[in-house]
């Protein structure tokens, strides 16, 4: 196994499956059993889910809203889908713990690195919600923290699409897609891939990302095994 301890990113717009708000329950389902098919190859899974699909709702009431107010209710869209996913997970057989950036008892414990080691250690999907619990920060640069903290070997960031390209490859279909890429390159061609925040917090600390498609199902699987399946970013 190439990877023993993941750091898991999707986004929060990917729980819309077709739809245009909320959560879809057939890719939720297909989620938590892509997860739980690395669970039972032993590998350590942490999940750090965005809110978009929920807060994106809002956006039109909260217009003429301050940045922090906005960001808390951000905070607490995440903490939705991470119950959502987390219930699913539990349904597959795999047991769970949800930690939160925000105290928010009695739905989740509060973000602890010595906590979320030792849950991941005994074989539990961890998953973070709240992002770092600070306005002003996204759920990447979340991600880029949580895994730093619990020392994960790679970001996973599962996308629609199968690695990171030279354009938008929904929009150009001349775009050609990148194997590997070097943090430096990342920065050279403005290649979209996390916010810079969170980019520079991997770089600084050698965490290599992935990105890859998540809605393949098996696609999960062939990224902890190594085999040849994304974009990998690193030195």
């Amino acid at each position: 196994m190439k990877y023993r301890r993941i750091l898991l990113k999707l986004s929060g717009e990917a729980l819309m499956g077709g739809q245009q708000y909320g959560i879809d329950p057939e890719r939720l389902a297909m989620y938590a059993g892509e997860v739980k098919s690395v669970v039972d190859l032993g590998v350590q899974v942490a999940i750090v889910i965005g809110g978009g699909n929920i807060y994106r709702g809002m956006q039109g009431a909260a217009k003429g809203m301050d940045r922090v107010q906005g960001d808390y209710m951000g905070m607490l869209a995440t903490v939705i889908n991470s119950m959502a996913i987390q219930a699913e997970i539990e349904k597959q057989g795999i047991q769970t713990r949800l930690l939160s950036g925000i105290v928010i008892d009695p739905i989740a414990e509060s973000m602890s690195r010595r906590k979320a080691i030792e849950y991941l250690e005994e074989n539990k999907v961890v998953i973070i919600a709240a992002g770092t619990g600070n306005p002003f920060f996204t759920t990447d640069t979340a991600a880029a923290l949580r895994a730093v903290e619990i020392e994960a070997d790679v970001i996973l960031k599962g996308t629609r699409v199968d690695g990171i390209y030279t354009a938008d490859p929904e929009k150009d279909k001349s775009a050609v897609r990148y194997e590997t890429v070097t943090y430096r390159e990342v920065y050279e061609k403005n290649l979209n891939i996390m916010d810079l925040t969170a980019f520079t917090l991997c770089r600084e600390n050698k965490l290599p990302i992935l990105v890859f498609d998540m809605n393949t199902p098996g696609n999960l699987v062939k990224v902890v095994r190594g085999e040849k399946t994304g974009t990998i970013v690193c030195d």
